[in-house]
């Protein structure tokens, strides 16, 4: 049954609404403004500097001579159309979902993970604790990122609570037998290492999840493309039930099938 999850959807009725789209500061608002909270959020997000450096950073594998090897803009990208879709055929608000996803890897670093594990050697050896991806993500646009108003005013991000959430609790490198939001809307400074918390919104669970179904393929067909894998991929055949005589195993149609499994497990 489509729509499952609609009285769980972060909208105006639902009982945490008022701390879903709380800011740190109010933000200012023209009268002429057709955007809700979220849809604010997203376009703040996408006009950003960090937003835009995404794209030079690398997702698993550095190629700068291969234009079509996944850059970590296009698996932010990749992250937005699956958490719609889970979302949008689960009731949920898509525009959360929407805003979450291209959000949530601004703080990650150059060269992937691998970035991530020296800068984090750095930043423990000279100022005593780790870096981590979705603690700086939330750094960016809480503390360093800023934007011009309507009169040239320059302040931070200032985002909704449930976008900050999303970003920091995202973490989708961590295997978990099952994800539920927390009941709390606690302070986010209260995070000390990733995956500490389930974040507060269903819409953040969907983004965590798509998070994981968008690298799967689009990482394996990048290593058939630079010959790191030869193609013939007979056990990936046979954990995803493919017939290899009806079925390309190619990135679209991973994604098709995890996303259908998903939503499929909802109504089991």
């Amino acid at each position: 049954m489509k729509g499952l999850f609609k009285n769980c959807a972060a909208n105006e009725n639902n009982p945490n609404w008022r701390n879903i789209i709380a800011r740190e500061c109010p933000l200012y608002h023209r009268d002429t403004d057709i955007r809700s909270e979220f849809e604010r959020d997203y376009t703040r997000i996408i006009h950003s500097n960090s937003y835009k450096r995404l794209k030079h950073k690398t997702q698993v594998f550095f190629s700068p001579e291969n234009d079509h090897i996944c850059t970590r803009i296009e698996h932010v990208t990749h992250v937005e159309s699956i958490s719609y879709s889970i979302a949008n055929y689960l009731g949920l608000n898509t525009e959360l979902t929407k805003a979450i996803a291209v959000s949530h890897d601004l703080g990650h670093s150059p060269f992937g993970h691998s970035g991530e594990k020296i800068l984090s050697s750095f930043s423990k050896r000279d100022l005593g604790t780790p870096f981590w991806h979705e603690k700086n993500g939330l750094d960016l646009v809480d503390s360093i990122e800023l934007l011009e108003d309507n009169e040239k005013n320059r302040q931070n991000l200032n985002l909704t609570y449930a976008v900050r959430d999303g970003i920091i609790s995202h973490c989708g490198e961590i295997d978990e037998n099952g994800i539920k939001p927390r009941l709390e809307a606690i302070n986010l400074a209260d995070y000390v290492r990733p995956n500490q918390f389930s974040p507060y919104t269903w819409e953040a669970c969907v983004v965590k999840v798509a998070d994981k179904i968008s690298y799967v393929g689009r990482d394996i067909e990048d290593a058939i493309t630079l010959g790191i894998l030869d193609g013939h991929l007979t056990e990936l055949y046979d954990l995803l039930n493919f017939n290899r005589k009806e079925r390309t195993l190619n990135n679209s149609n991973i994604i098709h099938f995890l996303i259908a499994d998903l939503c499929r497990a909802f109504f089991s």
